[in-house]
This record gives structure tokens, sequence and C-alpha cells, in this order.
């Protein structure tokens, strides 16, 4: 494929428009050397003149003319669509596309999102509801929101929440039954639900923080889900014990549907993270959001 000499056929437009070298150069902030020998250049390639003075001045050759007359209303149409692109990637306005979990959009999102909408009356949310990553680039999506900044290396992470407590939990008729576990090994002896990805046939695993000592439990499940709704719902229906983060079970704690468990023993997990590809960073749009969220987070105690 030949390349187009895009600084040649610029500096001869302008020459060609403007009326003289002097001129052109003044327009492109260039000096009139350079103006000179990039359109010699350009000459030089195409292997013929484009350009010869007069006594009125600057006149197009026949192939000048042919030249001419195609590239300037491309060069308006590429030069409108560059300058379009550039208030896109500046516009306070237009829709944002994300990508997050439930328990990112409880943590991160939703604390935040009445207050950003209203000071941002222009720019709409387009909200991917996935329980892992995709490929954001591939899905044509801005940015997303994850559990901990463990990612490719094209992509950049912001820390946008405190570390997320973590949360063992069973029903009162479940623990009525099979009694309560005191230490996190007697949840060997009790029927377990947990949670999986829905690309992953292992479920996820279980940590405590015991003796000082963050701990991995594998306790055989009853239960598997490919979410944590699942897991909460099962434990409702007094199924089993279930882990989940804090956030997703306070208002089953607070109806007493659920009860928390092991409480000396749970372990904080990693804070979540807004992440986005290198190349938009400098979308306005997403620029908002993440300053939006760092400064939520920096206002909360202890960040």
């Amino acid at each position: 494929m030949e390349r187009v000499p895009a600084h040649g056929i610029e500096v001869f437009l302008a020459i060609v428009r403007e009326g003289s070298m002097r001129a052109a150069a003044d327009v492109l902030g260039v000096g009139a050397p350079t103006v000179t020998l990039q359109l010699k250049a350009l000459e030089e390639l195409l292997g013929i003149g484009l350009l010869f003075r007069t006594t009125r001045g600057i006149q197009l050759t026949d192939a000048g003319r042919v030249l001419f007359d195609a590239a300037a209303p491309a060069h308006r149409d590429l030069t409108y669509a560059i300058k379009k692109t550039r208030e896109m990637a500046k516009s306070t306005t237009g829709t944002l596309r994300l990508s997050l979990s439930r328990e990112a959009y409880i943590a991160a999102l939703a604390p935040a999102l009445g207050e950003y909408l209203a000071k941002n009356p222009g720019i709409k949310l387009n909200i991917s509801w996935d329980e892992e990553p995709v490929d954001l680039v591939r899905h044509g999506i801005h940015g997303g929101i994850r559990m901990g900044d463990v990612l490719t290396p094209d992509m950049i992470a912001v820390r946008v929440t405190p570390p997320i407590k973590s949360a063992f939990f069973a029903s009162p008729s479940y623990l009525q039954t099979h009694g309560i576990p005191k230490r996190p090994r007697d949840l060997l002896n009790h029927q377990c639900i947990r949670q999986r990805l829905p690309t992953s046939v292992t479920p996820r695993e279980w940590w405590v923080l015991e003796d000082g000592q963050d701990k991995r439990l594998d306790p055989p499940a009853r239960l598997i889900f490919d979410s944590a709704e699942g897991v909460i719902q099962a434990a409702r229906d007094g199924h089993g014990v279930g882990w989940s983060t804090r956030l997703t079970l306070e208002e089953h704690f607070s109806r007493g549907d659920l009860e928390p468990l092991l409480e000396p023993y749970v372990k904080d997990l990693p804070p979540f993270y807004i992440y986005y590809p290198e190349q938009n960073k400098r979308v306005e749009c997403l620029k908002l959001l993440v300053e939006f969220l760092r400064s939520k987070l920096r206002k909360t105690p202890g960040n």
C-alpha cells in the first residue's frame, strides 16, 4: 500500500491557498526554507512539478491542479474529522461504557452515582454487568471496575475504594440445626455453599485471618454457584454456610435472615480499582469519573 506524503501535501495546499511560500510558512508556523524544501521533496517523490512562479505569483501546473482538486476536499474532510475527534476526547457529554460486577457496583459506584450524575448531566452510563473481566478494547468499553489491580500490562488501574471486608454467613434455621462454627476449621464439618467464576470449574478460594496469618480454606462444597447472588439465596434458604463480601450482605444481616459468622477471623479483601486501556486515558468523560471516584476515596477515613 502506497503511503500518502501528508506533510508535503499540507504544505502544497497551504501555498496554493495563501498565494506564496512565505504566507504558507506563516500559516503553518514554520520557516520559509522548510516550506520550500517540503514542496521540493513532494515534487521529487511524485516525479513532476506542481507549481511555478510568475510575475503574478504562484501558479499551478496541470499536475498541480489535478492534485489540488483531489487533495483539497480530502484534506478539509480529514481536518474536520480530526477536529471532531478531539472534541469528543474533551467532551463532557456522551455515553461512557463500563464493565463491572455487582459487588463492584455496590462498593465503588453506587455510593457516588447520584452525586456524579448530578454533577455531569451530559454524561450517560452504559453498564455491562460482568462477573469476570472482559476484553475492554474488543467490546468497545471505556473502562471497568474490578477487585485488585492484577491486570494486563496495557491497562491503567486506579484505586477507588478501601480494602473490602468479607463475611461468613448462614441462616438462623441452618445454625439452629447444625450449630454455629467457632473456628475456621469447624467449616470442614458444615455444608458449605461456594462460588465459582462463570468460566471456571473450580470454586473461589476462601480466606481467613487466623493467628495473625492469612490462611486458605478449601472446604467441601455441597452447592456451587457462578454468582454471589446464588450463594446468598441458597444460604437464606437454609442450605449451608457461605462466604462473600460483607457489603453485599448488610441488608440481610439487618433483616435477620442471615447471621454473620467467625467475625474474629474475617479477612479484608483487596480494594476495587477502576481500570482502562492506555488509549482511553484522554477520554474526558472517563477522566471525570476516575477523578470523581478518587476524590470520594480521599474523603474516606484512613485514606
